[in-house]
């Protein structure tokens, strides 16, 4: 009787068992195909979010292309990658060639070429270093200072006019879109000043008098 008893309780024990494990291998299967799902969804949000910021990127340096192309004849004797120098210039004042070129990402045989361009059409300038005559430091002139202003000055009224299309609730969550993504890069969310360089050598010296 007892026997009987034993072993019907065993029988029963050992269905418990294999149901028990059955449901944590079901369990395990459901958690990593959860988390598969979950590694897929990250990829793609990283995927979407990568080819949105492409897209702007796009969409800023067409500003700054029409921009330049937008201010007058001076504009028809200068690229866009010439433009940067003239910016880097503007906003860092007088510099030694290499200090230009690493600024602006280039080999200084590159800036230097893009300077003579500049030179010749009387945008930019070298002179002596006062404090060490064997250095030459590259300078705006007052052309090409005033070319930057006019540039600067359209593009931020064009990214403006763009903008002003968004909601207030669209603008307020761009702000922080882009403030972390420039945090996650490492550059600082908030300029100091209006002089401070942005990325590709733009500065945002708009006028504001």
């Amino acid at each position: 009787m007892n026997a009987d008893v034993d072993g019907t309780d065993a029988g029963v024990g050992a269905d418990v068992d294999v149901d028990a494990e059955a449901d944590v291998d079901v369990e395990a299967d459901v958690d990593a195909e959860a988390d598969v799902d979950a590694e897929a969804g990250v990829d793609a949000d990283v995927d979407a979010v990568t080819h949105a910021v492409l897209a702007a990127s796009r969409l800023l340096v067409t500003v700054s292309a029409r921009s330049l192309a937008a201010v007058a004849e001076q504009a028809e004797r200068v690229t866009l990658p010439q433009y940067r120098l003239l910016a880097v210039l503007a906003t860092h004042g007088d510099a030694k060639l290499v200090e230009v070129a690493e600024r602006l990402g280039v080999n200084p045989s590159t800036a230097m070429r893009m300077l003579d361009r500049l030179i010749a059409v009387g945008l930019a300038t070298r002179q002596s270093n006062p404090d060490n005559r064997r250095q030459t430091m590259l300078r705006l002139t007052p052309e090409g200072r005033r070319l930057v202003e006019q540039v600067m000055d359209a593009r931020h009224r064009e990214i403006s006019a763009i903008v002003e299309r968004l909601t207030p609730g669209q603008r307020t969550a761009l702000v922080g879109a882009l403030t972390a993504f420039i945090r996650a890069g490492g550059e600082p969310a908030v300029p100091g000043d209006d002089s401070e360089p942005y990325p590709l050598g733009w500065s945002d010296t708009h006028a504001r008098h």
